[in-house]
């Protein structure tokens, strides 16, 4: 009886976490306006590569640009920029955080 209970504890948190919308799991949130004013993931990473950075991976989060690669000085880390203006909002490596610009 107690292993029926717990399977229909486990059947009815599933279905409440199922109805809960999918959101964006990045630390930073860009308030950049409509896409057709951003910038594109290929003029971020060109802009990267001119200032010593290795970008290994791009993609949109919170309506940010979040890149994974490394830094000029050699840390590999997660990096948020603002669309808009490419600017670098957060750095960080492990849980730590190297950068954070204020507001975001």
């Amino acid at each position: 009886m107690r292993m029926i209970s717990t399977l229909a504890l486990a059947a009815a948190s599933a279905i409440a976490l199922a109805s809960v919308p999918a959101s964006a799991t990045g630390v930073i949130k860009c308030k950049a306006g409509p896409v057709s004013g951003w910038k594109t993931q290929d003029e971020l990473t060109k802009k990267l590569t001119k200032e010593g950075w290795t970008v290994r991976k791009s993609k949109v989060d919170g309506g940010c640009y979040e890149v994974y690669g490394t830094t000029p000085e050699g840390d590999r880390v997660e990096a948020y920029f603002h669309p808009v203006t490419l600017e670098k909002l957060y750095v960080g490596r492990r849980g730590e955080v190297l950068f954070r610009k204020q507001g975001y």
